[in-house]
């Protein structure tokens, strides 16, 4: 059978054919797709005319289809059905990208040959592409000699090599930590739906009793809400934070991690990995960022502090780490009349999806949806949708994949199949990822608050994926700044508990009773509680991130973790009782994923969301005209203009960040 990556597929928006993709495939489409796209560049090289747009940067952004398809492919499924064979060529997988990534920016005769050409005449997007592809060669080292190619080249084939192996190992440990319990008694708390997905969990790792509780990403874990037993709430608390630092170590690799890209970043002329990550960001300098989370971090744990002491009161004893979501979900079952537990019952997957998330997209932007069932997926659980624009015509194909599973890494997150790109005459296919637990069969999928926000802030990547309006693939959808890529989806958050949204979707899913409006009224009124631990939690991470990117080359850490306990006490936070978000040992965004020296980008992008809420409320709320606009300014634009210029364009004027202090109740902004 010929393999179906070597040519675009024949099916609609080249659909991968998932039924009969291989490991073997994935892997031989990308060695012969590394070796065409060589032969390509050689050409580019050897061209006898003069260089001009067309013939040279033009002919490199066309160049590598076969790879480019078979990488798109198989990261995606790697990252959401990690099959032993999928996940035995990951390293050499890798590999060949940060190969071909070194054969391409630092190929100096190409470099030279892009540099000659007369750019002078370029705009718009053909502009921009030529701008981004020479930054791109410069951040990569094409300006460096020989020796310090070598050995930049050896620098990314390690870091390539120690970042699959970290992401296998904490995927080993998320499940290798799932906490198992004896009896139904120790998950007093938990629902009855719960206890049995438990007991099922326990029976599908191998248990012949027992009920097994899986962890999350994160280091808050779920069931720290709702277990009533403090020792069981110790021991799903005690497994999460312990994740990396035992039998399979992960916080090893991440401190070497570090280290070479430290080094990477001397060889490149940068004083540390995160001036490196900022030339491409809208951040100005490292100095602006730890500004802002120094700013950030004095007002929030104040906030923290003020929490913790409502939390000792009600718990008669100085509140633990394992112990605070617990008594913070009792303060919103008391004194907001909020119980997380109890509204899971008013959030069916299928109701918030389609009446929630859908429904709030047709409205703003006029989109509709159609769920088909004749391609093929890499799982049976994966939902495939056509989305249609405001004129009937074809937009996009948008995938869900909701449900947690041992073969899925942790988090949620987006991810492109294809991209819209009119110059490949290619339109996108995006991915939802999720991992709501799933429920004991015939039983429906319930979301917590939080989950069901999730689900709409995904769906907002999504939207930037699906809207995008450009010519090159490399300018396309979300591959804008780091610091600027979260904006558009939280944004999307907004309509969560929008009073034109929430009642459509917010239906009990036994008695078709909607979340009554005291209630509803008390979740707004609940949404500042919290959050001084939320913003905490955050900005520890951010905080852990920027330390270990921001060390020299020079920088000698013998023990990670001590590393780590200083860094976020020096910077004033109480890790004993709130831990960062990630810590080291599990911090998949910037070891595994990419966002190394980003994860600051978050509550960076959020100044711009609260910014543009701001501005939805003062127009209308959900209203196509709304919606029109800011699909129109940003969420089509991509990176094929610098994503700020897009945002003043779209707000009239630069953000403010008045309303985020506001909304996170870190001062009293007027």
């Amino acid at each position: 059978m010929q393999n179906p990556l070597l040519t675009p597929s024949a099916m609609p928006y080249q659909w991968p054919a998932f039924d009969i993709l291989t490991a073997e495939h994935y892997l031989e489409a990308a060695q012969l797709g590394a070796a065409e796209q060589r032969t390509e560049i050689q050409r580019i090289v050897d061209e006898a005319e003069t260089p001009t747009f067309s013939n040279t940067f033009l002919a490199l952004e066309s160049s590598g289809q076969t790879l480019r398809r078979a990488l798109m492919t198989y990261f995606s499924v790697l990252s959401a059905h990690g099959t032993e064979p999928i996940r035995a060529i990951q390293t050499e997988m890798s590999s060949i990208y940060s190969a071909q990534e070194d054969e391409i920016y630092l190929n100096q005769s190409l470099y030279s040959r892009l540099q000659s050409v007369d750019c002078s005449d370029l705009v718009g997007e053909d502009a921009r592409l030529a701008e981004q592809i020479l930054q791109e060669f410069k951040l990569s080292g094409a300006g460096l000699d020989e020796a310090q190619k070598t050995q930049l080249k050896q620098l990314n084939a390690e870091l390539s090599e120690l970042s699959s192996t970290f992401s296998n190992r904490v995927l080993e440990n998320q499940n290798a930590h799932a906490v198992l319990f004896d009896s139904a008694e120790e998950l007093d708390g938990l629902s009855a739906q719960a206890i049995e997905s438990a007991a099922q969990a326990a029976r599908q790792a191998g248990h012949a009793s027992g009920y097994l509780l899986p962890l999350v990403s994160p280091t808050q874990q779920p069931a720290l809400e709702s277990l009533t037993n403090s020792e069981s709430r110790r021991k799903v608390f005690t497994a999460s934070i312990s994740r990396g630092l035992d039998e399979n170590p992960t916080v090893e690799l991440a401190a070497q991690m570090a280290k070479l890209r430290a080094k990477r970043a001397a060889l490149l002329g940068f004083a540390n990995h995160a001036e490196t990550v900022l030339a491409q960001a809208t951040a100005p300098s490292t100095a602006a960022v730890e500004q802002r989370l120094t700013e950030l971090t004095k007002a929030a744990t104040a906030n923290a502090d003020k929490e913790a002491a409502v939390l000792s009161k009600i718990s008669g004893l100085d509140v633990t780490a394992w112990d605070w979501k617990f008594y913070a979900n009792q303060v919103l079952r008391e004194q907001y009349a909020v119980d997380s537990e109890s509204l899971r019952s008013y959030f069916e997957l299928d109701r918030v999806l389609f009446d929630g998330v859908f429904a709030t997209a047709t409205k703003l932007y006029g989109i509709t949806f159609t769920e088909r069932f004749d391609l093929p997926t890499y799982h049976e659980q994966v939902r495939v949708f056509e989305v249609f624009d405001a004129d009937g015509s074809s937009l996009a194909i948008f995938t869900g994949d909701y449900l947690a599973r041992d073969t899925k890494k942790g988090g949620a997150w987006m991810t492109s199949l294809r991209d819209a790109a009119s110059y490949l005459d290619e339109r996108p296919i995006v991915t939802n990822t999720l991992n709501i637990s799933a429920p004991a069969p015939g039983d429906p999928i319930l979301l917590t608050l939080d989950e069901t926000n999730t689900l709409f802030h995904e769906f907002g990547h999504a939207l930037h994926g699906m809207f995008s309006n450009g010519k090159y693939a490399s300018l396309s959808g979300t591959s804008v700044p780091r610091d600027f890529v979260e904006f558009p989806s939280q944004v999307n958050e907004m309509w969560v508990l929008d009073e034109q949204v929430l009642p459509n979707y917010a239906v009990h899913h036994e008695t078709g009773e909607p979340l009554d409006q005291e209630t509803i009224s008390k979740v707004r009124a609940a949404g500042l509680w919290g959050q001084g631990f939320a913003t905490t939690e955050y900005l520890a991470a951010s905080v852990l991130d920027w330390a270990w990117h921001t060390i020299s080359s020079d920088t000698v850490i013998d023990d990670p973790v001590a590393f780590e306990q200083q860094v976020l006490a020096d910077a004033g936070f109480n890790t004993e009782l709130i831990p960062p978000r990630y810590r080291t040992g599990y911090f998949q965004h910037i070891f595994a994923n990419g966002y190394s020296a980003g994860y600051y980008s978050y509550i960076w992008s959020e100044v711009l969301d609260a910014d543009t809420v701001q501005w939805f409320e003062e127009n209308g709320g959900l209203m196509r005209e709304n919606g029109n606009r800011f699909r129109e300014e940003l969420l089509s634009r991509g990176n094929t203009r610098d994503p700020l210029e897009s945002y003043e364009l779209f707000r009239g004027r630069t953000a403010r960040v008045e309303p985020l202090l506001r909304r996170r109740g870190l001062v009293n902004a007027e």
